[in-house]
């Protein structure tokens, strides 16, 4: 399983950018798709997830209101809309794929950079 994140850059303070996810899996829709992001000094946190039909998502109290995560199961690919960005999420963005077998398969993204400047 790979997975190609793209869409970062730099914005301004109450812009938006869209993030994508391109797996490359025949089985897709089996994997629960979520995003990390890691800001300098700090650990990796949790952004967002969505389940494998794409009906259930979760967020930490940080982004909720302002990110939203969808997935396309056709195209095998995850997009995370950010708006109303600001300063504190400035960090490098991270996709996984999850899969539960007898063991949890995961595996993650390269990352794209997000830069938001005041």
């Amino acid at each position: 399983v790979q997975l190609q994140a793209s869409g970062g850059g730099a914005v301004q303070a109450g812009g938006s950018l869209r993030l994508s996810c391109a797996v490359s899996t025949r089985t897709f829709s089996n994997y629960v798709i979520g995003w990390f992001r890691q800001a300098p000094g700090k650990e990796r946190e949790f952004v967002a997830g969505i389940n494998r039909s794409g009906s259930g998502s979760r967020y930490p109290d940080s982004v909720k209101g302002r990110f939203t995560i969808s997935r396309d199961n056709a195209n095998n690919t995850v997009y995370l809309q950010m708006n109303s960005l600001n300063p504190d999420d400035t960090a490098v963005y991270y996709c996984y794929a999850q899969r539960k077998g007898w063991t949890i398969y995961l595996y993650w993204g390269q990352g794209t950079l997000v830069t938001v400047s005041s």
